[in-house]
């Protein structure tokens, strides 16, 4: 370069110097070397949604003998009706008999609890199929009736894909709602259900035949004796009942006020006697919206009642049903009243069988049991309902894929909440014995934060409450359960595209010893990786720290190195299946597979590592790296996989641009140049842009721009300048500045009207990009370096050319004062240190061989 334009005798020199380039930091190698080193950017890994909801996806590697079951059997009798009384103060003896509920008139004058359920399973299956059977015959003409237990069947599956519904089933999940609405609070005395009494006498004589005589309890309709007793049939059972009641209620030894006893005979006692009756669905289903809300007003949820027993045992018998609206009102309120043990385990795998049916999420949003099942997760003890918590979670994991449910998870607090139960897993040790169960339940817990982390506010809660760290340990503890790293890597994947999480997950400093760990461990599962890699690569694109932090990492690079392998191995045999098969198969598949999606991923890391100087240096001169990358090339074409061949050219050029000794790019340059002739020539426009910025780096040899010239490229580096696209042009004029270093090759720029075409170019784009602006004038220099007129060397664009330059070096004229400070402040010191000064000299000896040869 010139010194001084009065320094003539002073040879001028090109702006571009074929020579070692000094270390830079990290911001000048990105502002200078615009186009030249870039990180990449690429899909996040497609997840399919589960065709159906189970406890364990489909993908689970667990065995169905290791793990608890998505069905599974659930009667009235699979609770523990003694579990529901009150702790008393005195432990009583059992009974040396079994007490006997008897049909006559003197029996009915003592009181007698209900007895359980027989034991005999036989007998429970016809306790069950009566109830069935009968709220089948007694229900409204409208409505379908409820499953059938047979004699025959041995269980009921709750969870087979066409749950069993009443009748009518749309327009009574509409009631069950809209009566939360229209219901007036139960203390209105003028709110009440209307039993209607239509069976025939027929009928229930049939019904009763039926049963050979044998029956512990009659639920709906009479028999002849209590007929005979002068039992009213619009009241059915009402002195039996009550009698059955006052006899549970002696057998408990809880205080209770005489308010709380009047509450209960005149609020809660005649709903029981209701739902005892009641063969309605929507019926009952307000009933027990009415029993819930009567509940509440005698706050008589979460503590002990006396009459706990006889209120559950209700409750229970009416499981039966097979309703869905139904059993959700039932999970409410025993869930509301505190159960424990047995009853926890079966209610929980109630709402668990309710909510793995999607068609409930319409019904189980306008109710109250998300708000159950969070009470029970902060409240019931971790190691004691282990198995309760694993079907409460699953509930909610099912919930959390219903879009209203999972805003309404986040308001009520579900992420700190899970992180809580996160943390208290985390403490158990592997020795202990619930360490292998509490794993089933990491798996609902991390799935269902998977779902979480979709939402805004999730990830600033996520982020606040240190899941990061929590996460982290959960992984290291779990590395053998594959299920539960999945998903905790898959929660990684979704937050990592936020720049906040992934500055969170750099600062853990044992993140990348894991994500490492994990590799090595689950090399060929491929979703594991795929997202494992991902992660690394946006956190590798957006800190220099994080950068060098992993390159550090013991056995990084060659982790890389191994996956790369075994994934080109993969992709090759499976290319080489597909031309067996015939390449008919192959042309319709619009995204890439398995194998490439990887490869995909992990050059992406590799290029986005190349940013850091030192990082960079080192992986130039890897040899193994180069190979793998220029293999990519030589078998993949953009038909292929386009994003696949485009991140391998991406990653070579990030590594030409390091001029460093024993350079494996620079070894292999001339067969890098032939391999990218196939992808400039394609008909990717991204594909051809990267082939280019790459020949930008290698044109910095002379060998290379040889090629270029014997192979013609320079030609269609000029033509790229009609592109009208800024980083297009930027990159056809990096190489044709690199040729215009070699005076011999100077006058090719004349051809195909490559002087107009950077004029042009200067014109379009100057005052928006100054860095392009500046590339144009160095170029215009070193193909003016021996001008002698400038008609001669720029022709008819001579005058264009000086208007051109002196507009653009007017700050007032060039600087647009109307944008924002900042951006205004940026576009002046690009235009300060990089564009003026070059075109202040272009233009001062355009201008001086202008008048020259004027005179």
């Amino acid at each position: 370069m010139q010194a001084s334009k009065n320094k003539s005798t002073e040879k001028p020199e090109p702006f571009y110097r074929l020579s070692m380039p000094k270390q830079k930091t990290s911001s000048e190698i990105i502002n200078e070397a615009r186009s030249v080193l870039r990180t990449l950017r690429t899909r996040r890994p497609f997840t399919p949604a589960e065709d159906q909801r189970k406890l364990f996806g489909s993908g689970s590697l667990r065995m169905p003998e290791n793990r608890p079951p998505s069905v599974f059997s659930l009667h009235a009798s699979s609770f523990d009706l003694a579990e529901s009384r009150p702790v008393s103060g005195v432990r009583l003896s059992p009974l040396d008999h079994k007490p006997k509920l008897l049909a006559s008139a003197k029996d009915e004058d003592s009181s007698i609890s209900l007895p359980k359920p027989p034991v005999d399973p036989e007998e429970v299956r016809k306790v069950s199929s009566a109830r069935a059977h009968l709220f089948r015959r007694t229900s409204r003409g409208n409505l379908l009736p409820a499953k059938m237990f047979p004699p025959g069947q041995n269980e009921e599956k709750l969870d087979s894909e066409e749950p069993a519904m009443m009748n009518n089933f749309c327009r009574s999940n509409e009631n069950c709602l809209a009566e939360q609405r229209a219901y007036t609070p139960f203390n209105n005395g003028s709110s009440q259900l209307i039993y209607n009494e239509h069976v025939s006498k027929s009928e229930r004589e049939d019904f009763l035949k039926g049963t050979s005589g044998k029956f512990l309890s009659q639920p709906r309709g009479e028999s002849d004796q209590m007929k005979k007793l002068g039992t009213s049939a619009t009241c059915p059972r009402s002195t039996g009942w009550k009698r059955g009641l006052t006899g549970l209620e002696d057998d408990t030894r809880v205080n209770e006020s005489e308010e709380e006893e009047n509450f209960w005979h005149v609020k809660i006692l005649p709903i029981l006697r209701e739902l005892e009756k009641e063969d309605n669905i929507e019926n009952l289903c307000l009933a027990c919206t009415k029993l819930h809300q009567a509940l509440n007003e005698g706050n008589m949820f979460g503590k002990r009642l006396k009459r706990k027993s006889v209120l559950l045992k209700t409750l229970y018998k009416l499981v039966d049903v097979d309703s869905d609206p139904l059993c959700l009102k039932l999970a409410e309120i025993i869930l509301s009243m505190k159960v424990n043990g047995k009853n926890l385990l079966n209610v929980c795998k109630l709402a668990f069988k309710i909510c793995r049916n999607e068609k409930n999420d319409y019904i189980i949003q306008n109710d109250r049991l998300l708000d159950c099942l969070l009470e029970v997760l902060r409240t019931e003890d971790l190691q004691k309902n282990n198995e309760a918590f694993l079907y409460c979670l699953g509930a909610i994991k099912f919930m959390s894929g219903n879009a209203v449910l999972l805003n309404e998870m986040v308001n009520k607090g579900a992420v700190e909440m899970l992180l809580q139960l996160m943390k208290q897993i985390n403490i158990v040790k592997e020795s202990d014995t619930y360490f292998s169960s509490l794993g089933h339940l990491l798996v609902q817990l991390t799935a269902t934060l998977r779902n979480l982390a979709d939402l805004p506010q999730a990830r600033c809660q996520l982020i606040c409450n240190s899941a990061v760290s929590e996460l982290c340990v959960a992984l290291e503890q779990r590395m053998n359960d594959t299920d539960v790293c999945t998903y905790i890597v898959r929660i990684f994947s979704k937050l990592s595209s936020y720049n906040d999480f992934c500055a969170a997950l750099a600062d853990c400093s044992r993140c990348f010893v894991l994500f490492l760990a994990l590799l090595n461990k689950h090399q060929r599962k491929q979703d594991l990786v795929v997202r494992i890699v991902f992660i690394l690569g946006n956190l590798t694109a957006k800190s220099n720290q994080a950068r060098e932090q992993f390159f550090k990492e013991k056995g990084s690079v060659s982790t890389l190195m191994s996956l790369f392998e075994t994934y080109c191995e993969l992709d090759l045999n499976a290319k080489k299946w597909n031309h067996e098969r015939g390449a008919e198969e192959n042309k319709n598949q619009k995204h890439p597979s398995e194998a490439e999606d990887v490869l995909i991923k992990l050059i992406r890391v590799l290029a986005n590592l190349s940013v850091h100087p030192s990082v960079g240096a080192a992986l130039a001169a890897a040899n193994h790296v180069v190979e793998l990358l220029v293999m990519v090339l030589e078998y993949k074409s953009v038909a292929d996989c386009e994003e696949l061949v485009i991140n391998a050219a991406a990653a070579i050029n990030n590594l030409s641009y390091y001029r460093v000794r024993s350079s494996a790019v620079e070894d292999k340059k001339l067969h890098i140049a032939e391999i990218l002739l196939k992808l400039l020539m394609s008909n990717s426009m991204d594909g051809v842009v990267e082939a280019v910025r790459v020949f930008g780096n290698l044109s910095q040899y002379h060998e290379i721009c040889d090629f270029i010239i014997q192979k013609k490229i320079y030609k269609f580096m000029i033509a790229l300048l009609d592109a009208k696209n800024q980083d297009v042009c930027f990159s056809a004029c990096g190489v044709l500045l690199n040729i215009t270093v070699d005076k011999n090759k100077r006058a090719l720029l004349k051809e195909e009207g490559g002087i107009r075409k950077l004029v042009d170019c200067l014109q379009d784009f100057g005052p928006a990009d100054w860095q392009l602006a500046c590339l144009i004038c160095k170029t215009l220099w070193n193909y003016s370096e021996n001008i002698t007129s400038a008609a001669s060397c720029f022709g008819e664009d001579t005058n264009t050319l000086l208007e051109l330059l002196t507009s653009l070096l007017d700050e007032e004229l060039s600087l647009d004062y109307s944008l924002d400070r900042d951006l205004r402040d940026y576009h002046k010191i690009y235009w300060e240190t990089e564009f003026k000064p070059v075109a202040e000299k272009l233009l001062d000896r355009i201008q001086s061989h202008h008048h020259s040869s004027q005179l």
